[in-house]
């Protein structure tokens, strides 16, 4: 069943890994990252097997552009339930959420083999530099960001991203 919660406990990451070493990929679990303040959920049984979450965050894009995104993050679906199909529909009703949060624009952080995926939601690759902050500091992002309008007309700006805070 397809429902909404707000964060995500320790026990529902446990049923989401299911024991499955660096689910986000090597490069993902060695990053810090910001928990998310709304997630779209999809229970089996009561046990939680897929869930992708979003907050809203500010960036600067260049020297001009400061503006809100709805970050979209811990987009996860249990591996003995991948291939049926969950993350579309997490993935549409997500962003129909998003779309009531404000911002005129989403941003999500994803594995280079991601982006084509994420490119059938309507997701576009951000060319430029992006730069986090992590425990130790200021780091330039080792993953893809890529974007996407949820109003339309929204454009993305030109030049280095700064996000405001740990990446989610």
């Amino acid at each position: 069943m397809i429902g909404e919660q707000g964060a995500l406990t320790a026990d529902d990451w446990a049923d989401l890994v299911d024991g499955e070493d660096e689910p986000f990929g090597a490069v993902g679990a060695g990053l810090a990252w910001r928990p998310k303040e709304r997630h779209i959920t999809f229970r089996d049984g009561g046990r939680l097997v897929a869930a992708a979450g979003a907050l809203v965050a500010r960036v600067r894009v260049g020297s001009d552009a400061c503006f809100h995104v709805v970050g979209i993050g811990s987009v996860i679906v249990t591996r003995s339930y991948r291939g049926r199909g969950l993350m579309p529909q997490l993935m549409d009703r997500l962003l129909r959420v998003a779309r009531t949060l404000g911002p005129d624009r989403a941003m999500l952080f994803c594995r280079p083999e991601l982006m084509r995926l994420y490119g059938r939601f309507g997701f576009c690759e951000i060319g430029a530099p992006v730069w986090v902050d992590q425990p130790d500091g200021r780091v330039e992002m080792p993953l893809s960001a890529m974007w996407r309008p949820l109003v339309d007309g929204a454009q993305w700006p030109c030049g280095r991203v700064e996000v405001d805070g740990l990446p989610f």
